[in-house]
């Protein structure tokens, strides 16, 4: 193999396959955000969205196409004309295009869902190849649900679809089935058996239902796919995708086992992992490889004894290849603009002056109760005053009342829609009080799905982060809050979840994918 053929390509599809998970919904500055920090990780293809499923999703994925200029700007597509045209509208500004068409292949699929023969959907697998090479030479195609599907079958179709023109080929684990050996396996069987394959790349999209994901991913690389498809912090439908950190970080420490590389900017992934649990408000696991909050510490005697000794004796892997500085601000309240500043330039956020002086004025503020901040601190800051999205309803004010001989009773001031009104609610306790207050005020009941409190650093002084998770109409979206106090943080959170279900109001009916 040349040394071209030595990198694998990494194909994000965070915004797409990624959304798909429950209360992860994103408007469109928010999609922006996260494809600029996907080019600054330096991956090869983003899957922005899935045009035709909704006007919102269309205008995330042309925005995108417009401006993310490094990648390639991928849109998803049933195999269909309209599918097809719409996902090209939506991509053709882009740098890089590329049109990403798709049908079921397995019986299963064919009985129960299509209703149609092997022959019909070849058929439509060709013609919406050929539709999507009319637009751009840069086409994938991907038989759905392709692990389930019978061997001799799928290479029929992948050798029929790059004949007609597709210049990647993905092989989806569409429904986490299949198991490592039996996925190299048929990795194996496809570039034996399929005649033109060396014309195409051969891709793989695993999904996490047996915990297999990034293994499944691994063992298809090590049998011959040069691209894989992920997400950061492995989001997604069901069980979710493969994990984009934990590939990459797998074939970086084990390059002498894979032998492959990737063009991502590992000191970006923890960056990237904070930036869409602070916008989807699902936070990562503290156990979860590379980026959990446990992914580096050590509470074993022994292994701290060797971690002093000498770092390599339980780590694999160093905290700064994945950007985890482990340092924090010695800053208080006396230290100035400037030097707050200049660390978030150091943090990889490059604010304007006007997003500075918000930031630095929150700072302030939280430097009179805390006697050290936190890198962690001030991310937060930056996420709360900096992203913030459009809001119909804010906090003016809050008072609680509470103890093991009171009513729990809160009185709150709130701004909705300009307008600012006060009302009381009461509870079986201040957080509860607090909710009630805010239904109240805003004229809403939506169903609470969860309820979440973390602290993002320690301390008995820290930021208390909270996530509140709401149910609007089968669909959910999740709103942060951070604060020292808890209950404002609660406030704050449930207050951001109802502007996030504001913004799933406003967009049409999206299209189901598997």
């Amino acid at each position: 193999m040349d040394a071209k053929k030595k990198r694998v390509l990494i194909f994000d599809t965070t915004l797409r396959d990624g959304e798909q998970s429950p209360g992860a919904s994103m408007n469109l500055d928010e999609k922006l955000r996260i494809a600029r920090q996907l080019e600054k990780l330096g991956v090869d293809i983003i899957e922005a969205g899935f045009p035709i499923a909704s006007d919102g999703d269309f205008l995330a994925v042309q925005q995108i196409a417009r401006e993310v200029r490094e990648p390639q700007i991928a849109a998803l597509a049933r195999a269909n004309a309209a599918d097809i045209d719409r996902a090209w509208q939506a991509i053709k500004e882009a740098a890089h295009p590329r049109i990403h068409t798709f049908i079921s292949s397995s019986d299963i699929h064919l009985k129960y869902q299509l209703k149609k023969t092997r022959a019909q959907v070849l058929k439509e697998a060709r013609a919406a190849v050929a539709r999507a090479c009319s637009y751009t030479p840069n086409v994938e195609f991907s038989p759905m649900d392709a692990t389930r599907t019978d061997w001799d079958y799928l290479c029929d179709m992948v050798e029929a679809v790059i004949a007609t023109g597709a210049t990647t080929v993905n092989i989806p684990d569409t429904v986490g089935y299949i198991v490592p050996d039996e996925f190299g396996s048929l990795i194996d069987y496809l570039f034996a058996k399929v005649r033109n394959i060396g014309k195409a790349v051969i891709s793989v999209h695993c999904h996490n239902d047996l915990g297999l994901a990034v293994a499944n991913s691994l063992a298809a690389v090590k049998h011959g796919a040069l691209q894989v498809e992920c997400t950061i912090n492995g989001i997604g439908e069901r069980a979710g995708n493969a994990a984009m950190e934990e590939i990459v970080m797998a074939l970086a420490t084990r390059k002498d086992f894979y032998g492959f590389r990737t063009g991502i900017k590992t000191e970006h992934i923890y960056q990237s992992s904070r930036l869409l649990t602070h916008i989807t408000g699902i936070p990562v696991q503290p156990n979860k490889a590379i980026v959990g909050a446990n992914a580096f510490a050590h509470e074993s005697g022994i292994h701290q004894d060797g971690l002093i000794k000498e770092k390599i004796t339980y780590e694999i892997m160093t905290p700064k290849s994945v950007g985890i500085s482990g340092t924090h601000l010695v800053l208080g309240k006396h230290s100035g603009r400037h030097a707050v500043s200049e660390h978030l330039k150091k943090m990889g956020y490059k604010l304007n002056a006007g997003d500075v002086k918000k930031v630095f004025v929150r700072f302030k503020e939280l430097a009179d109760v805390k006697k050290e901040i936190f890198d962690e601190d001030l991310e937060a800051i930056v996420y709360e005053e900096v992203y913030k999205i459009a809001e119909r309803y804010k906090l003016v004010s809050l008072t609680v009342l509470s103890g093991n001989v009171a009513v729990p009773t809160a009185t709150m001031q709130m701004e909705v829609d300009g307008k600012t009104i006060q009302d009381a609610g009461f509870g079986v306790g201040p957080v509860d009080a607090t909710f009630a207050a805010i239904r109240k005020i805003t004229k809403t009941n939506y169903h609470l799905l969860k309820y979440a409190v973390s602290a993002i650093t320690g301390g008995t002084d820290a930021l208390g982060e909270v996530m509140v998770q709401l149910k609007y109409n089968g669909r959910s979206v999740a709103g942060r809050g951070a604060e020292p106090d808890v209950i404002v943080a609660s406030a704050k959170a449930y207050i951001n979840a109802l502007n996030r279900l504001e913004f799933l109001k406003g967009d049409v009916k999206k299209v189901k994918v598997v």
